[in-house]
Protein backbone atom coordinates (compact mmCIF):
# COMPACT_ATOMS: atom_id res chain seq x y z
CA UNK A 1 0.00 0.00 0.00
CA UNK A 2 0.82 3.66 -1.05
CA UNK A 3 1.10 6.17 1.82
CA UNK A 4 1.07 4.39 4.67
CA UNK A 5 3.12 6.60 6.72
CA UNK A 6 0.15 9.54 6.20
CA UNK A 7 -1.52 7.21 8.67
CA UNK A 8 -1.36 7.17 12.71
CA UNK A 9 -3.50 6.30 15.29
CA UNK A 10 -6.24 8.99 16.34
CA UNK A 11 -7.18 7.61 19.59
CA UNK A 12 -6.35 8.68 22.81
CA UNK A 13 -5.59 6.31 25.89
CA UNK A 14 -6.45 7.35 29.78
CA UNK A 15 -3.62 8.52 31.67
CA UNK A 16 -4.38 4.95 33.88
CA UNK A 17 -4.72 1.45 33.83
CA UNK A 18 -8.11 1.10 33.16
CA UNK A 19 -8.61 -2.97 32.49
CA UNK A 20 -10.83 -3.97 35.20
CA UNK A 21 -13.17 -5.17 32.17
CA UNK A 22 -10.96 -8.32 31.27
CA UNK A 23 -12.17 -9.90 34.71
CA UNK A 24 -15.55 -10.13 33.33
CA UNK A 25 -16.46 -13.60 31.09
CA UNK A 26 -19.90 -12.12 29.93
CA UNK A 27 -22.51 -10.25 29.85
CA UNK A 28 -24.94 -10.91 32.34
CA UNK A 29 -28.12 -8.31 31.98
CA UNK A 30 -29.65 -6.69 28.93
CA UNK A 31 -28.62 -2.71 28.55
CA UNK A 32 -31.43 0.00 28.38
CA UNK A 33 -31.53 0.13 24.71
CA UNK A 34 -32.29 3.41 22.83
CA UNK A 35 -33.21 3.22 18.85
CA UNK A 36 -31.53 5.52 17.09
CA UNK A 37 -33.15 4.11 13.67
CA UNK A 38 -35.21 7.17 13.43
CA UNK A 39 -32.36 9.66 13.42
CA UNK A 40 -28.96 8.52 13.05
CA UNK A 41 -30.62 5.71 10.96
CA UNK A 42 -33.00 8.14 8.81
CA UNK A 43 -30.69 11.10 8.27
CA UNK A 44 -28.35 7.87 6.48
CA UNK A 45 -30.92 7.34 3.57
CA UNK A 46 -30.64 8.16 0.27
CA UNK A 47 -34.23 8.97 0.87
CA UNK A 48 -35.08 10.10 4.17
CA UNK A 49 -38.46 8.35 5.38
CA UNK A 50 -41.72 10.36 4.89
CA UNK A 51 -43.78 11.03 8.02
CA UNK A 52 -45.99 8.07 7.53
CA UNK A 53 -43.34 5.67 7.04
CA UNK A 54 -41.46 7.50 10.16
CA UNK A 55 -44.69 6.87 11.88
CA UNK A 56 -44.78 3.26 10.88
CA UNK A 57 -41.33 2.17 12.22
CA UNK A 58 -42.20 3.71 15.13
CA UNK A 59 -44.66 1.61 15.63
CA UNK A 60 -42.08 -1.49 14.45
CA UNK A 61 -39.67 -0.15 17.11
CA UNK A 62 -42.24 -0.20 20.04
CA UNK A 63 -43.45 -3.62 18.98
CA UNK A 64 -39.81 -4.72 19.01
CA UNK A 65 -40.24 -3.60 22.85
CA UNK A 66 -37.92 -0.33 22.50
CA UNK A 67 -38.30 2.00 26.26
CA UNK A 68 -36.24 4.64 24.55
CA UNK A 69 -36.45 5.69 20.67
CA UNK A 70 -34.32 8.82 19.53
CA UNK A 71 -37.24 9.80 17.01
CA UNK A 72 -35.15 12.91 15.55
CA UNK A 73 -33.66 16.43 15.18
CA UNK A 74 -36.87 18.87 15.36
CA UNK A 75 -35.24 22.17 15.20
CA UNK A 76 -33.46 20.98 12.11
CA UNK A 77 -36.25 20.49 8.92
CA UNK A 78 -40.29 20.47 9.55
CA UNK A 79 -40.68 16.99 8.48
CA UNK A 80 -38.77 15.70 11.55
CA UNK A 81 -40.78 18.71 13.78
CA UNK A 82 -44.07 17.80 11.79
CA UNK A 83 -43.06 14.04 13.00
CA UNK A 84 -42.58 14.55 16.70
CA UNK A 85 -45.61 16.94 16.55
CA UNK A 86 -47.88 13.98 15.60
CA UNK A 87 -46.36 11.66 17.60
CA UNK A 88 -46.99 13.74 20.65
CA UNK A 89 -50.89 15.16 19.85
CA UNK A 90 -52.33 11.76 18.19
CA UNK A 91 -50.56 9.77 21.87
CA UNK A 92 -48.99 7.37 20.15
CA UNK A 93 -46.04 7.13 22.26
CA UNK A 94 -47.12 4.55 25.08
CA UNK A 95 -46.87 5.76 28.72
CA UNK A 96 -44.19 3.26 29.47
CA UNK A 97 -41.69 4.38 26.47
CA UNK A 98 -39.88 7.72 26.60
CA UNK A 99 -38.67 9.46 23.49
CA UNK A 100 -35.69 11.03 23.08
CA UNK A 101 -35.10 14.14 20.59
CA UNK A 102 -31.46 15.52 19.59
CA UNK A 103 -30.10 19.22 19.28
CA UNK A 104 -27.49 20.99 19.11
CA UNK A 105 -26.04 23.90 21.79
CA UNK A 106 -27.80 26.80 20.50
CA UNK A 107 -30.37 28.57 22.03
CA UNK A 108 -32.13 29.20 18.92
CA UNK A 109 -32.03 25.30 18.35
CA UNK A 110 -32.69 24.19 21.87
CA UNK A 111 -35.65 26.76 21.96
CA UNK A 112 -37.16 25.00 19.08
CA UNK A 113 -36.70 21.63 20.38
CA UNK A 114 -38.81 22.43 23.47
CA UNK A 115 -41.73 24.14 21.60
CA UNK A 116 -41.37 20.52 19.94
CA UNK A 117 -42.39 18.74 23.23
CA UNK A 118 -44.73 21.11 24.57
CA UNK A 119 -47.27 18.22 26.56
CA UNK A 120 -45.00 15.43 25.89
CA UNK A 121 -45.28 12.65 28.58
CA UNK A 122 -41.62 11.68 28.82
CA UNK A 123 -38.70 12.73 26.97
CA UNK A 124 -34.92 13.04 27.12
CA UNK A 125 -33.29 15.89 25.90
CA UNK A 126 -30.04 14.95 24.32
CA UNK A 127 -27.53 17.44 23.82
CA UNK A 128 -24.23 17.29 22.17
CA UNK A 129 -20.92 19.07 20.92
CA UNK A 130 -17.74 17.97 19.32
CA UNK A 131 -14.45 17.72 21.49
CA UNK A 132 -12.23 16.14 19.08
CA UNK A 133 -8.90 17.02 18.54
CA UNK A 134 -9.92 17.49 14.49
CA UNK A 135 -13.17 19.14 15.58
CA UNK A 136 -11.83 21.74 17.56
CA UNK A 137 -8.89 22.93 16.09
CA UNK A 138 -10.18 22.48 11.91
CA UNK A 139 -13.83 22.93 12.82
CA UNK A 140 -14.48 25.52 15.10
CA UNK A 141 -11.06 26.68 15.78
CA UNK A 142 -11.78 27.27 19.54
CA UNK A 143 -9.30 26.51 22.95
CA UNK A 144 -11.20 23.31 24.58
CA UNK A 145 -12.66 25.86 27.59
CA UNK A 146 -14.41 27.78 24.83
CA UNK A 147 -15.47 23.99 24.05
CA UNK A 148 -16.34 23.75 27.67
CA UNK A 149 -18.50 26.56 27.53
CA UNK A 150 -20.47 26.03 24.55
CA UNK A 151 -21.76 22.73 26.42
CA UNK A 152 -21.97 24.44 29.55
CA UNK A 153 -24.19 27.09 27.94
CA UNK A 154 -26.23 24.22 26.46
CA UNK A 155 -26.39 22.79 29.64
CA UNK A 156 -27.88 25.69 31.68
CA UNK A 157 -29.93 26.27 28.43
CA UNK A 158 -31.98 22.56 28.44
CA UNK A 159 -32.69 23.57 32.19
CA UNK A 160 -34.03 26.90 31.51
CA UNK A 161 -36.52 25.53 28.76
CA UNK A 162 -37.31 22.54 30.51
CA UNK A 163 -38.43 24.60 33.55
CA UNK A 164 -40.83 26.91 31.06
CA UNK A 165 -42.31 23.68 29.21
CA UNK A 166 -45.25 21.02 29.75
CA UNK A 167 -43.66 17.33 29.91
CA UNK A 168 -41.10 15.05 32.05
CA UNK A 169 -37.46 15.93 30.98
CA UNK A 170 -34.28 14.15 31.42
CA UNK A 171 -31.36 15.85 29.83
CA UNK A 172 -28.29 13.55 28.38
CA UNK A 173 -24.92 15.45 27.09
CA UNK A 174 -22.70 13.42 24.23
CA UNK A 175 -19.38 14.91 23.68
CA UNK A 176 -19.40 13.84 19.99
CA UNK A 177 -16.35 12.02 18.95
CA UNK A 178 -15.70 11.10 22.00
CA UNK A 179 -12.83 8.69 20.39
CA UNK A 180 -10.78 11.20 19.57
CA UNK A 181 -10.98 13.09 22.26
CA UNK A 182 -8.20 13.40 25.23
CA UNK A 183 -10.11 11.10 27.79
CA UNK A 184 -8.73 14.13 30.28
CA UNK A 185 -10.30 16.31 28.52
CA UNK A 186 -13.67 14.82 27.94
CA UNK A 187 -14.01 13.64 31.46
CA UNK A 188 -13.69 17.54 32.44
CA UNK A 189 -16.33 18.33 30.01
CA UNK A 190 -18.65 15.96 31.03
CA UNK A 191 -18.02 16.79 34.11
CA UNK A 192 -18.83 20.25 34.01
CA UNK A 193 -21.84 19.60 32.06
CA UNK A 194 -22.77 17.41 35.33
CA UNK A 195 -21.99 19.95 37.56
CA UNK A 196 -24.34 22.28 36.23
CA UNK A 197 -27.69 19.85 35.66
CA UNK A 198 -26.83 18.15 39.29
CA UNK A 199 -27.93 14.52 38.74
CA UNK A 200 -29.27 13.53 41.78
CA UNK A 201 -32.27 10.21 42.54
CA UNK A 202 -35.01 12.84 40.96
CA UNK A 203 -32.84 13.56 38.54
CA UNK A 204 -30.66 11.18 37.05
CA UNK A 205 -28.89 12.05 33.78
CA UNK A 206 -26.95 10.38 30.71
CA UNK A 207 -24.01 10.60 29.83
CA UNK A 208 -22.91 8.85 26.26
CA UNK A 209 -19.99 8.12 24.90
CA UNK A 210 -19.77 8.02 21.19
CA UNK A 211 -17.78 6.48 19.07
CA UNK A 212 -18.81 8.62 16.17
CA UNK A 213 -16.18 7.39 14.82
CA UNK A 214 -14.08 4.57 15.50
CA UNK A 215 -10.57 5.06 15.61
CA UNK A 216 -9.17 2.28 17.67
CA UNK A 217 -9.43 -1.79 18.29
CA UNK A 218 -12.20 -2.97 20.61
CA UNK A 219 -10.38 -3.21 24.17
CA UNK A 220 -9.00 0.36 23.65
CA UNK A 221 -12.71 1.64 23.66
CA UNK A 222 -13.50 -0.44 26.68
CA UNK A 223 -10.56 0.77 28.48
CA UNK A 224 -12.22 4.62 27.54
CA UNK A 225 -15.59 3.51 29.06
CA UNK A 226 -14.07 2.53 32.10
CA UNK A 227 -11.84 5.22 32.75
CA UNK A 228 -15.09 7.46 32.39
CA UNK A 229 -17.18 5.17 34.65
CA UNK A 230 -14.72 5.20 37.11
CA UNK A 231 -14.02 8.79 37.19
CA UNK A 232 -17.43 10.97 36.55
CA UNK A 233 -18.89 13.07 38.66
CA UNK A 234 -22.32 11.72 40.68
CA UNK A 235 -21.72 8.16 39.24
CA UNK A 236 -24.66 6.68 41.38
CA UNK A 237 -27.02 9.14 39.40
CA UNK A 238 -25.60 8.76 36.10
CA UNK A 239 -26.65 5.97 33.17
CA UNK A 240 -23.57 6.12 31.02
CA UNK A 241 -24.46 4.93 27.52
CA UNK A 242 -22.23 3.96 24.33
CA UNK A 243 -23.25 4.88 20.38
CA UNK A 244 -20.26 2.90 18.58
CA UNK A 245 -20.42 3.23 15.11
CA UNK A 246 -18.51 0.31 12.85
CA UNK A 247 -15.95 2.46 10.93
CA UNK A 248 -13.35 -0.67 11.43
CA UNK A 249 -16.20 -3.20 11.51
CA UNK A 250 -16.15 -3.30 14.99
CA UNK A 251 -19.16 -1.78 16.56
CA UNK A 252 -20.56 -4.73 18.08
CA UNK A 253 -17.67 -5.74 20.01
CA UNK A 254 -16.73 -2.07 20.81
CA UNK A 255 -20.30 -2.39 22.15
CA UNK A 256 -20.45 -5.82 24.19
CA UNK A 257 -16.68 -4.62 25.62
CA UNK A 258 -18.42 -1.34 26.58
CA UNK A 259 -20.80 -2.50 28.45
CA UNK A 260 -18.53 -4.87 30.26
CA UNK A 261 -16.41 -1.73 31.11
CA UNK A 262 -19.07 -0.28 33.01
CA UNK A 263 -21.79 1.00 30.12
CA UNK A 264 -25.38 0.95 31.02
CA UNK A 265 -27.07 1.83 27.81
CA UNK A 266 -26.40 1.03 24.08
CA UNK A 267 -27.67 3.94 21.29
CA UNK A 268 -27.82 1.71 18.09
CA UNK A 269 -30.02 0.98 15.03
CA UNK A 270 -31.98 -2.41 13.48
CA UNK A 271 -29.28 -4.33 11.50
CA UNK A 272 -26.51 -1.46 11.75
CA UNK A 273 -27.90 1.01 9.05
CA UNK A 274 -26.30 4.55 9.82
CA UNK A 275 -24.25 7.44 8.89
CA UNK A 276 -20.55 5.87 6.56
CA UNK A 277 -20.85 2.04 7.09
CA UNK A 278 -23.49 2.49 9.92
CA UNK A 279 -24.67 2.49 13.68
CA UNK A 280 -24.04 -0.69 16.01
CA UNK A 281 -26.50 -3.22 15.03
CA UNK A 282 -28.75 -3.82 17.94
CA UNK A 283 -30.26 -7.24 16.20
CA UNK A 284 -26.73 -9.08 16.57
CA UNK A 285 -25.97 -6.95 19.98
CA UNK A 286 -29.59 -8.22 21.66
CA UNK A 287 -29.50 -12.29 19.92
CA UNK A 288 -25.49 -12.91 21.06
CA UNK A 289 -26.97 -11.67 24.10
CA UNK A 290 -29.75 -14.35 23.56
CA UNK A 291 -27.45 -17.16 22.66
CA UNK A 292 -25.59 -17.24 25.98
CA UNK A 293 -29.12 -17.76 27.83
CA UNK A 294 -29.61 -13.92 28.72
CA UNK A 295 -33.01 -12.67 27.86
CA UNK A 296 -32.41 -9.32 25.69
CA UNK A 297 -35.66 -7.65 26.78
CA UNK A 298 -36.42 -7.31 22.97
CA UNK A 299 -38.62 -9.69 20.53
CA UNK A 300 -37.24 -11.03 17.74
CA UNK A 301 -38.80 -13.49 17.58
CA UNK A 302 -40.03 -12.55 13.92
CA UNK A 303 -37.34 -11.52 12.77
CA UNK A 304 -37.71 -12.32 9.21
CA UNK A 305 -40.90 -10.11 9.12
CA UNK A 306 -39.25 -7.21 11.13
CA UNK A 307 -36.46 -7.40 8.09
CA UNK A 308 -39.12 -7.26 5.35
CA UNK A 309 -40.39 -4.04 7.02
CA UNK A 310 -37.27 -2.63 7.58
CA UNK A 311 -36.75 -3.22 4.05
CA UNK A 312 -39.63 -1.57 2.65
CA UNK A 313 -39.23 1.52 5.28
CA UNK A 314 -35.85 2.13 4.35
CA UNK A 315 -35.10 1.02 1.42
CA UNK A 316 -31.60 -0.62 2.49
CA UNK A 317 -31.26 -4.39 2.01
CA UNK A 318 -30.45 -6.74 5.04
CA UNK A 319 -27.28 -8.60 3.32
CA UNK A 320 -27.49 -12.61 3.09
CA UNK A 321 -24.77 -13.18 5.50
CA UNK A 322 -25.82 -10.28 7.78
CA UNK A 323 -25.76 -12.42 11.64
CA UNK A 324 -29.23 -13.80 12.03
CA UNK A 325 -30.99 -11.40 9.96
CA UNK A 326 -29.50 -12.76 6.43
CA UNK A 327 -31.75 -15.13 4.52
CA UNK A 328 -28.36 -17.35 4.30
CA UNK A 329 -27.12 -17.36 8.06
CA UNK A 330 -28.09 -20.55 8.75
CA UNK A 331 -27.77 -22.60 6.11
CA UNK A 332 -25.15 -25.26 4.86
CA UNK A 333 -24.06 -26.09 1.54
CA UNK A 334 -20.95 -27.91 2.74
CA UNK A 335 -21.62 -31.38 2.80
CA UNK A 336 -19.34 -32.10 6.45
CA UNK A 337 -21.84 -28.91 7.95
CA UNK A 338 -24.81 -30.77 6.65
CA UNK A 339 -24.12 -34.14 7.65
CA UNK A 340 -23.37 -32.51 11.31
CA UNK A 341 -26.61 -30.51 10.98
CA UNK A 342 -28.75 -33.59 10.42
CA UNK A 343 -27.30 -35.31 13.09
CA UNK A 344 -27.30 -32.95 15.66
CA UNK A 345 -31.03 -32.44 14.99
CA UNK A 346 -31.74 -36.31 14.90
CA UNK A 347 -29.57 -36.10 18.04
CA UNK A 348 -31.89 -33.46 19.58
CA UNK A 349 -35.02 -35.90 19.01
CA UNK A 350 -34.25 -38.89 21.33
CA UNK A 351 -32.21 -37.18 23.76
CA UNK A 352 -33.38 -35.00 26.26
CA UNK A 353 -30.85 -31.68 26.95
CA UNK A 354 -31.69 -28.26 28.40
CA UNK A 355 -29.58 -26.39 26.22
CA UNK A 356 -29.34 -26.00 22.31
CA UNK A 357 -26.25 -27.39 21.27
CA UNK A 358 -26.71 -28.43 17.56
CA UNK A 359 -23.20 -28.66 15.21
CA UNK A 360 -23.03 -24.91 13.75
CA UNK A 361 -25.87 -23.66 14.65
CA UNK A 362 -25.42 -20.61 17.40
CA UNK A 363 -29.23 -20.63 17.93
CA UNK A 364 -32.53 -22.27 16.97
CA UNK A 365 -33.71 -20.61 13.93
CA UNK A 366 -37.12 -21.36 14.84
CA UNK A 367 -36.83 -19.00 18.24
CA UNK A 368 -36.55 -16.01 15.87
CA UNK A 369 -39.03 -17.28 13.41
CA UNK A 370 -36.80 -18.88 10.41
CA UNK A 371 -37.91 -22.30 9.53
CA UNK A 372 -35.64 -25.60 9.29
CA UNK A 373 -37.21 -26.33 5.74
CA UNK A 374 -35.11 -24.34 3.13
CA UNK A 375 -33.57 -22.19 5.52
CA UNK A 376 -31.00 -24.62 7.32
CA UNK A 377 -29.87 -26.98 4.28
CA UNK A 378 -29.78 -25.96 1.04
CA UNK A 379 -28.23 -27.92 -2.15
CA UNK A 380 -25.75 -27.13 -4.03
CA UNK A 381 -23.13 -29.06 -5.55
CA UNK A 382 -21.28 -28.72 -2.71
CA UNK A 383 -23.53 -30.21 -0.54
CA UNK A 384 -23.22 -33.93 0.50
CA UNK A 385 -25.66 -37.18 0.87
CA UNK A 386 -26.68 -36.35 4.91
CA UNK A 387 -27.64 -32.91 3.56
CA UNK A 388 -29.34 -34.06 0.84
CA UNK A 389 -31.28 -37.01 2.51
CA UNK A 390 -32.19 -34.49 5.59
CA UNK A 391 -33.85 -32.37 2.35
CA UNK A 392 -35.92 -35.36 1.56
CA UNK A 393 -36.81 -36.35 5.24
CA UNK A 394 -37.90 -32.73 6.36
CA UNK A 395 -39.80 -31.70 3.51
CA UNK A 396 -41.12 -35.34 1.94
CA UNK A 397 -41.10 -37.84 4.63
CA UNK A 398 -38.72 -39.82 2.65
CA UNK A 399 -36.04 -41.58 5.47
CA UNK A 400 -33.82 -43.07 2.48
CA UNK A 401 -31.22 -45.86 3.93
CA UNK A 402 -27.88 -44.61 4.55
CA UNK A 403 -26.13 -46.28 1.84
CA UNK A 404 -29.27 -44.94 -0.73
CA UNK A 405 -28.12 -41.31 0.64
CA UNK A 406 -24.64 -41.26 -1.05
CA UNK A 407 -26.42 -43.32 -4.18
CA UNK A 408 -28.49 -40.19 -4.71
CA UNK A 409 -26.44 -37.80 -3.04
CA UNK A 410 -24.08 -38.14 -6.50
CA UNK A 411 -27.18 -37.52 -8.91
CA UNK A 412 -28.27 -34.38 -7.06
CA UNK A 413 -24.88 -33.16 -7.22
CA UNK A 414 -24.34 -33.92 -10.89
CA UNK A 415 -27.69 -32.36 -11.61
CA UNK A 416 -26.55 -28.94 -9.72
CA UNK A 417 -22.77 -28.83 -11.53
CA UNK A 418 -24.02 -29.53 -14.95
CA UNK A 419 -26.88 -26.66 -14.24
CA UNK A 420 -24.77 -24.34 -11.99
CA UNK A 421 -26.98 -23.40 -9.66
CA UNK A 422 -28.42 -24.74 -6.18
CA UNK A 423 -31.64 -26.97 -6.14
CA UNK A 424 -34.63 -26.44 -4.19
CA UNK A 425 -36.89 -29.28 -2.16
CA UNK A 426 -39.05 -29.75 -5.21
CA UNK A 427 -36.14 -30.03 -7.69
CA UNK A 428 -34.10 -32.89 -5.58
CA UNK A 429 -37.90 -34.70 -4.95
CA UNK A 430 -38.37 -34.83 -9.33
CA UNK A 431 -34.87 -36.49 -9.43
CA UNK A 432 -35.33 -38.80 -6.62
CA UNK A 433 -38.75 -39.89 -8.29
CA UNK A 434 -37.34 -39.71 -11.73
CA UNK A 435 -34.04 -42.22 -10.97
CA UNK A 436 -35.78 -44.33 -7.93
CA UNK A 437 -39.64 -44.15 -7.59
CA UNK A 438 -41.93 -46.82 -9.44
CA UNK A 439 -39.47 -47.44 -12.42
CA UNK A 440 -41.44 -49.87 -14.58
CA UNK A 441 -39.21 -49.90 -17.69
CA UNK A 442 -37.64 -52.34 -19.66
CA UNK A 443 -40.19 -54.46 -16.92
CA UNK A 444 -43.16 -53.77 -15.47
CA UNK A 445 -44.42 -55.08 -12.72
CA UNK A 446 -48.51 -55.84 -13.15
CA UNK A 447 -49.41 -57.79 -9.97
CA UNK A 448 -48.58 -60.97 -8.18
CA UNK A 449 -50.42 -64.32 -5.95
CA UNK A 450 -49.05 -66.23 -3.40
CA UNK A 451 -50.38 -70.09 -3.58
CA UNK A 452 -52.62 -70.40 -0.80
CA UNK A 453 -50.70 -74.24 0.18
CA UNK A 454 -47.06 -72.49 -0.05
CA UNK A 455 -47.17 -68.97 1.04
CA UNK A 456 -43.60 -68.27 -0.26
CA UNK A 457 -44.64 -70.12 -3.34
CA UNK A 458 -45.19 -66.53 -5.52
CA UNK A 459 -46.48 -65.57 -9.46
CA UNK A 460 -45.93 -62.66 -10.32
CA UNK A 461 -46.96 -60.90 -13.98
CA UNK A 462 -44.83 -58.72 -15.63
CA UNK A 463 -44.96 -56.97 -18.72
CA UNK A 464 -41.94 -56.28 -21.37
CA UNK A 465 -42.02 -54.86 -24.60
CA UNK A 466 -45.94 -55.47 -24.68
CA UNK A 467 -46.20 -58.90 -23.63
CA UNK A 468 -47.40 -60.32 -20.36
CA UNK A 469 -45.15 -62.90 -18.92
CA UNK A 470 -46.05 -64.53 -15.71
CA UNK A 471 -42.55 -65.73 -13.42
CA UNK A 472 -42.96 -68.22 -10.54
CA UNK A 473 -40.47 -68.28 -7.63
CA UNK A 474 -40.19 -69.54 -4.35
CA UNK A 475 -38.29 -68.35 -1.25
CA UNK A 476 -38.01 -67.66 2.29
CA UNK A 477 -41.08 -64.81 2.35
CA UNK A 478 -43.02 -63.61 -0.61
CA UNK A 479 -40.45 -60.61 -1.84
CA UNK A 480 -37.58 -63.51 -1.71
CA UNK A 481 -39.82 -65.50 -3.76
CA UNK A 482 -40.27 -62.72 -6.63
CA UNK A 483 -36.57 -61.98 -6.62
CA UNK A 484 -35.61 -65.35 -7.13
CA UNK A 485 -38.33 -65.24 -9.87
CA UNK A 486 -36.83 -62.55 -11.69
CA UNK A 487 -33.48 -63.81 -11.72
CA UNK A 488 -34.27 -67.03 -13.10
CA UNK A 489 -36.82 -66.03 -16.00
CA UNK A 490 -34.66 -63.38 -16.74
CA UNK A 491 -31.29 -64.28 -16.27
CA UNK A 492 -29.80 -62.42 -14.07
CA UNK A 493 -28.16 -62.06 -11.07
CA UNK A 494 -27.55 -59.88 -7.77
CA UNK A 495 -27.11 -60.48 -4.06
CA UNK A 496 -27.58 -59.00 -0.83
CA UNK A 497 -30.79 -57.64 -0.88
CA UNK A 498 -31.29 -54.70 1.02
CA UNK A 499 -34.84 -53.39 2.23
CA UNK A 500 -36.24 -50.66 4.57
CA UNK A 501 -40.07 -49.71 5.01
CA UNK A 502 -41.90 -46.73 6.82
CA UNK A 503 -45.19 -45.12 6.32
CA UNK A 504 -45.42 -42.15 4.30
CA UNK A 505 -47.74 -39.99 6.53
CA UNK A 506 -50.15 -40.72 8.60
CA UNK A 507 -53.66 -40.79 8.84
CA UNK A 508 -56.14 -43.14 6.81
CA UNK A 509 -54.61 -42.01 3.55
CA UNK A 510 -50.99 -42.86 4.32
CA UNK A 511 -48.68 -44.58 1.78
CA UNK A 512 -45.88 -47.12 2.52
CA UNK A 513 -42.55 -46.68 0.77
CA UNK A 514 -39.83 -48.93 0.42
CA UNK A 515 -36.33 -48.87 -0.63
CA UNK A 516 -34.53 -51.48 -1.97
CA UNK A 517 -30.86 -52.40 -3.10
CA UNK A 518 -29.31 -55.12 -4.76
CA UNK A 519 -25.76 -55.67 -5.78
CA UNK A 520 -24.62 -57.04 -8.83
CA UNK A 521 -22.41 -59.31 -9.87
CA UNK A 522 -19.58 -56.56 -10.27
CA UNK A 523 -20.59 -55.32 -7.33
CA UNK A 524 -22.06 -52.36 -8.09
CA UNK A 525 -25.02 -51.45 -5.92
CA UNK A 526 -28.68 -50.36 -7.30
CA UNK A 527 -31.38 -48.67 -5.57
CA UNK A 528 -35.32 -48.37 -6.16
CA UNK A 529 -38.10 -47.39 -4.10
CA UNK A 530 -41.58 -47.99 -4.54
CA UNK A 531 -44.25 -46.28 -3.16
CA UNK A 532 -48.05 -47.77 -2.60
CA UNK A 533 -50.91 -48.03 -0.40
CA UNK A 534 -49.82 -51.48 0.36
CA UNK A 535 -46.92 -52.14 2.07
CA UNK A 536 -45.84 -55.54 0.22
CA UNK A 537 -47.00 -53.80 -3.07
CA UNK A 538 -44.47 -50.88 -2.28
CA UNK A 539 -41.66 -53.67 -1.33
CA UNK A 540 -42.17 -55.11 -4.87
CA UNK A 541 -42.46 -51.94 -6.97
CA UNK A 542 -38.79 -51.04 -5.11
CA UNK A 543 -37.35 -54.70 -6.21
CA UNK A 544 -38.37 -53.54 -10.03
CA UNK A 545 -37.45 -50.44 -9.75
CA UNK A 546 -33.81 -51.27 -8.53
CA UNK A 547 -33.58 -54.66 -11.31
CA UNK A 548 -34.74 -52.29 -13.72
CA UNK A 549 -32.09 -49.61 -12.77
CA UNK A 550 -29.43 -52.54 -12.88
CA UNK A 551 -30.82 -54.13 -16.70
CA UNK A 552 -30.79 -50.13 -18.22
CA UNK A 553 -27.23 -49.95 -16.49
CA UNK A 554 -24.06 -50.34 -18.68
CA UNK A 555 -23.39 -53.63 -17.20
CA UNK A 556 -26.28 -55.56 -18.46
CA UNK A 557 -26.46 -52.85 -21.65
CA UNK A 558 -26.39 -56.02 -24.09
CA UNK A 559 -29.87 -58.20 -22.23
CA UNK A 560 -32.38 -58.61 -24.45
CA UNK A 561 -35.64 -58.01 -22.93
Amino acid sequence: MKNVEKYTRGYFMPPVKCMKWMDKEYITEAPIWCSVDLRDGNQALVVPMSLEQKLEYFQLLVEIGFKEIEVGFPAASETEYAFLRTLIEQDLIPDDVTIQVLTQSRDHIIRKTFESLVGVKNAVVHLYNSTSVAQREQVFKKSKEEIIEIAVNGAKLLKKYAAETEGNFKFQYSPESFTGTEMEFALEICNRVLDEWQPSPDNPVIINLPATVSHSMPHVYASQIEYMSDHLKYREHITVSVHPHNDRGTGVADAELGLLAGADRIEGTLFGNGERTGNVDIVTLALNMFSHGVDPKLNFENLPGIARVYERLTGMEVDERHPYGGELVFTAFSGSHQDAIAKGMKWREGNENQYWNVPYLLIDPLDIGREYEGDIIRINSQSGKGGIGYVLQQTYSLDLPQEMRESFGYSVKNVSDQLHKELMPNEIYDIFVKEYVNINEPIEFMTYKSNPQDQYRTIVSVQIKNEIQQFEGTGNGRLDAISNAIQSNMGIHYTNLVYKEHALETGSASQAVTYVGITSQEGTVYWGCGIDIDIMTSSVKALFSAVNKMIGSKELIGLKV
